[in-house]
């Protein structure tokens, strides 16, 4: 995108005279729903006014509100990470961050953590190995126990309320069947292991029951885990409940399904086996192949979605294809086990 169609305060943020600290060189990161600054030693992220149906940040309030909401559940897990809510000011035509005048917009300001420590760069070098992910179920055991798991976030975790998000997914990719990414064979297997898997309502009843429903992270897997001087888990779902209140093998499916993904099958066994020994979890697997699967198409649909935008790129389209395609046949694969 063009300087030019940015917003006027991502702009001012873009010169380095903006922060109160040394940056020398600001670069601003795009996703779908956020612009997100680096900025020397720190990241400064804030939402865009977007409205896609399962969240909304198009008034100032509700940024304002999100934002909030993603500094106080992301410093669960990593509170030396998620530093203050910031405000960009408006005084007579004059912007500031933190500044005196009117705000004009909220968002976050974070520690930059080690690009090269991020757990999908130390996958790329195959480098990730047992230790770290002891190092990671010994981070998630305790913040599981400790979550919040009242009877309000526990009809989550009841087969009625897991079927509006997985057929929702469904409902959402028919129209791309016949696409290079999804075959109407793969599609018809995975739908109907998962309709399959989702009549069995005992399942889903006994985790509720043994209080394995909780607050999760909620996007848990590698993108959003940096293996430094410790381990921080970073960027839950702040901005809807019901992808954020689950069972916690859904959760720990995700890692497990990014690990299988990457070629790590041995060390996503790792994980899970520890997981499930540190937390006395010994119904977890009887979930786990139903939500690899359901994790594994959603990132499908996600490359799907990315794919057909009419704003990307020749080269992006075909590798957002091409990885949507592994994680179709990597969901069908668990569908067929």
């Amino acid at each position: 995108m063009s300087d030019s169609l940015l917003p006027p305060f991502i702009r001012h943020l873009l010169t380095p005279a903006a922060y109160p600290h040394p940056a020398a060189e600001v670069k601003l990161v795009q996703t779908h729903i956020s612009y997100v600054l680096l900025a020397g030693d720190f990241v400064y992220k804030f939402k865009k006014p977007v409205d896609f149906g399962f969240l909304d940040f198009t008034t100032l309030a509700k940024r304002q509100h999100f934002s909030q909401q993603e500094l106080i559940l992301n410093r669960r897990l990593s509170p030396a990470i998620y530093l203050e809510q910031v405000t960009v000011t408006d005084d007579h035509g004059t912007l500031a961050l933190n500044g005196a005048g009117e705000p004009m917009e909220y968002g976050i300001k974070m520690v930059r953590m080690p690009e090269e420590r991020m757990m999908a760069n130390v996958i790329k070098r195959g480098e990730l190995d047992t230790a770290m992910i002891d190092a990671i179920v010994a981070k998630l055991v305790p913040f599981y126990a400790q979550a919040e798991g009242g009877e309000a976030i526990r009809e989550f975790g009841s087969a009625r309320a897991v079927s509006v998000n997985v057929l929702e997914n469904f409902a959402q990719t028919e129209s791309f069947i016949g696409c290079p990414a999804l075959s109407r064979d793969q599609f018809e297997a995975i739908s109907a292991y998962a309709r399959e898997f989702l009549s069995r309502e005992e399942l889903f009843n006994q985790r509720v029951a043994a209080g394995r429903v909780r607050d999760c992270h909620g996007d848990l897997y590698s993108a959003n885990i940096c293996l430094a001087d410790q381990v921080y888990i970073f960027d839950c779902i702040e901005f809807n409940q019901r992808f954020r209140y689950c069972d916690v093998a859904s959760d720990a499916a995700f890692l497990a399904m990014d690990l299988d993904f990457h070629g790590l099958a041995d060390l996503g066994e790792h994980f899970i086996s520890a997981l499930a020994t540190a937390s006395g979890d010994d119904t977890l697997r009887t979930m786990l192949n139903f939500y690899k699967g359901y994790r594994a198409y959603v990132r499908g649909k996600i490359g799907l979605f990315t794919a057909h935008d009419p704003k990307v790129d020749a080269a992006t389209k075909a590798a957002c294809l091409g990885q949507a395609a592994r994680y179709f046949e990597l969901a069908r694969q668990y569908a067929t086990r």
